[in-house]
């Protein structure tokens, strides 16, 4: 039986075929650490496990990744007004949603890698793209994407860059907190 799968890039229905015939890495997302995972969150977790172990069942030797994202403006600033650490902060609701994973008998992932763990490279990366000029500073200090240096950028969405108006996030113009007191 052969698995299809919607390709975003095409907007089409496709046989899915591994770049490398025995082996697949499946890179999956959890959501921020910042509360307790709820039903859609598992709803989406219960997708990938069901992924993963059709690709098994297939034959295919699957090694599974899922990030972490332990840290953002909401752990931030709900481990400020607790007053105690980011880790101190996250750890809980980490240890919460393991806890259900298993209590759902969702196989686990291979590799949990938290984001905090890869802050150092993450600054590496974002002082490369200032220096090559696709990246530059706002005002208040944050550092965004130059959408316009890159002409692929939102291929994979079909974003139309024409289409696209600066401001309409509506995100405010400084942050609410200084990220190197965090």
């Amino acid at each position: 039986m052969t698995l299809r799968l919607y390709n975003t890039m095409t907007r089409q229905v496709e046989d899915f075929v591994p770049i490398v015939p025995v082996r697949l890495s499946l890179y999956t997302f959890w959501p921020t650490i910042w509360n307790y995972a709820h039903i859609g969150n598992f709803r989406t977790f219960l997708f990938e496990y069901l992924l993963r172990r059709w690709l098994e069942a297939s034959g295919l030797e699957v090694f599974h990744v899922m990030n972490l994202t332990d840290v953002d403006d909401r752990t931030i600033q709900a481990a400020a007004k607790a007053g105690v650490t980011l880790r101190e902060h996250v750890e809980p609701y980490a240890q919460a949603f393991f806890a259900d994973r298993d209590y759902l008998r969702i196989k686990p992932a291979h590799v949990y890698p938290r984001a905090t763990q890869f802050i150092a490279p993450m600054i590496s990366l974002v002082e490369s793209l200032l220096a090559k000029g696709v990246a530059y500073r706002g005002d208040d200090g944050s550092v965004y994407f130059a959408i316009g240096r890159f002409p692929a950028y939102g291929r994979l969405s079909q974003l139309d860059q024409r289409e696209l108006r600066s401001g309409a996030s509506g995100r405010v113009s400084s942050d609410e907190y200084a990220k190197e007191d965090a």
